[in-house]
């Protein structure tokens, strides 16, 4: 077999089991693939050594008979997760040289199960940003182009070196974390699935963190079922996580029937933005109509906080972000400035964290500290979090009315050039979270498809939410819109 690197989980999965192929071939074909796209740069620490080692132990276990449905598939990890041994920065240089004596509880499952750590993902910074633009490894870049247009466009962010590789196929799967639409955005810009499970399915344990309320772990894959094949294995209570819940984990890929007559699915009007462009507007129309030609009854449906969502999320994340970030100070690890003679602690921690933090990094952390200061915790963090339940409320309320999911866009544009956002107003950036942020402060489970393309020839994808702790259902209901959008565009090579 030729093109190794091009299949999928579920394809790979059953030529290993069928014997057609072995792991060491999956691996290598994938290696080589990383290798010939620098210029993507989305693996930023490559581990060859480490990948051959467990392809090699993946061969034995499907010889033997004992063969987890993630043993011998090659993946990338983003650098958010801390990995034993290996570099993980969180793409900050104030983690520079830090190798964890540690292993985060979903890298670690997946490597139990037998899967193959190709090497680490560019991402932004700490995960702040829609674009992978902030990222001490320099940009990601998207493989997709537009037209005949040469400009280099993002791969969205912060999962963009995840979204990127899996796009290009220089693995088969990766591993994302979405806070605010970090796996959901870059997945719809370059065509790809990538679902956000239920706050509390995936343990955040080791995996460096951001807003610890909003962070959540989960796959970015080629299709749907790859989907429910990683994450059934990425899920799981952890009792080193005490947001981690204890709840059986289902067979996802099992679920996957694509029959959903009689599913109520429904069209929220608050996310008919102004401005919204046509394209956008059209292609939510058309998956309406998908769904309701595969038996589903279309419901128009009212979330009345959603204006509120992005205010909300921009005083919620970075409050917990400057508290989460406090814990860098040159102190234990990672990057320490060089001091002059007389200074001490305190010039330490400001030197050191003036070098370490990018801007990006260093403005959500100065918002955040601002709205938890005294005389402006209540007036701005307290009121953000009234907000954010009254937000969760609208949702439980539609819930509980029989509605099973809601379809809405997932991105307000196609993906954007880089430079393009970023030069013009940095706090424009945050407006490609309009349509993910409420899923991750009502704490639901969220899904990208990719379901068309724009006038340029660019993806375009389409966000199922979903009931909490019913993934499965949220992943037959993707399953069937995936099926009925029949997207098998793939970017043409020109790296």
């Amino acid at each position: 077999m030729s093109d190794l690197n091009k299949l999928g989980l579920a394809e790979a999965r059953d030529a290993l089991r069928a014997g057609d192929v072995t792991s060491v071939e999956l691996t290598e074909s994938c290696l080589k693939a990383i290798d010939d796209a620098d210029a993507l740069n989305a693996f930023v620490h490559k581990t060859p050594e480490i990948a051959l080692e467990r392809a090699k132990a993946a061969d034995e276990r499907i010889k033997a008979g004992d063969a987890p449905s993630m043993c011998g598939l090659p993946i990338g990890i983003k650098d958010l997760f801390c990995t034993k041994g290996v570099p993980s920065q969180a793409a900050s240089k104030i983690l520079e040289g830090f190798k964890p004596e540690y292993e985060s509880t979903v890298s670690q499952q997946l490597a139990d199960s037998g899967a193959v750590m190709l090497g680490k993902l560019n991402m932004d910074e700490f995960a702040m940003g829609s674009s992978n633009e902030t990222s001490v490894y320099g940009n990601a870049v998207s493989p997709w182009r537009r037209g005949n247009d040469d400009a280099q466009l993002t791969p969205g962010g912060s999962s963009g070196g995840s979204a990127s590789a899996v796009a290009a196929d220089l693995c088969l799967a990766a591993t994302g974390t979405d806070t605010g639409g970090s796996i959901r955005q870059p997945a719809a810009f370059v065509g790809i699935t990538g679902i956000k499970p239920t706050y509390g399915r995936c343990s955040r344990w080791g995996i460096v963190a951001f807003a610890s309320s909003l962070d959540q772990a989960g796959p970015m894959t080629k299709n749907v079922r790859d989907a429910a094949i990683m994450l059934e294995t990425m899920c799981g209570h952890d009792p080193k996580d005490s947001t981690s819940t204890e709840l059986a984990v289902p067979n996802f890929e099992a679920m996957l029937t694509g029959d959903i007559k009689g599913k109520k699915i429904g069209i929220p009007k608050e996310y008919r933005m102004e401005g919204m462009p046509a394209e956008i507007e059209k292609l939510w129309a058309e998956g309406a109509e998908m769904l309701k030609a595969a038996g589903a009854e279309i419901v128009d449906i009212s979330l009345p906080h959603t204006k509120y969502a992005l205010p909300a999320y921009y005083v919620i994340a970075p409050a917990e972000a400057s508290s989460n970030l406090a814990r860098y100070d040159g102190v234990r690890y990672g990057r320490r400035a060089q001091l002059a003679q007389g200074d001490g602690i305190t010039e330490m921690y400001e030197k050191t964290r003036a070098e370490g933090f990018g801007h990006e990094v260093q403005r959500r952390v100065m918002i955040g500290t601002y709205v938890l200061s005294a005389g402006f915790y209540d007036a701005y963090y307290n009121r953000a979090r009234k907000v954010r339940t009254l937000i969760k409320k609208d949702f439980e309320d539609v819930f509980a009315a029989g509605i099973d999911a809601i379809l809405t866009p997932a991105t307000p544009s196609a993906s954007f050039g880089l430079g393009e956002m970023t030069e013009a107003d940095p706090v424009q950036m945050y407006l490609n979270d309009v349509f993910t942020v409420t899923v991750n402060l009502a704490g639901l489970p969220g899904i990208s498809v990719p379901a068309g393309l724009d006038q340029q020839g660019l993806p375009l994808g389409l966000q199922l939410i979903g009931r909490p702790w019913e993934e499965g259902d949220l992943l037959n209901t993707a399953y069937a819109l995936e099926s009925a959008a029949g997207f098998v565009a793939k970017p043409g090579k020109w790296w």
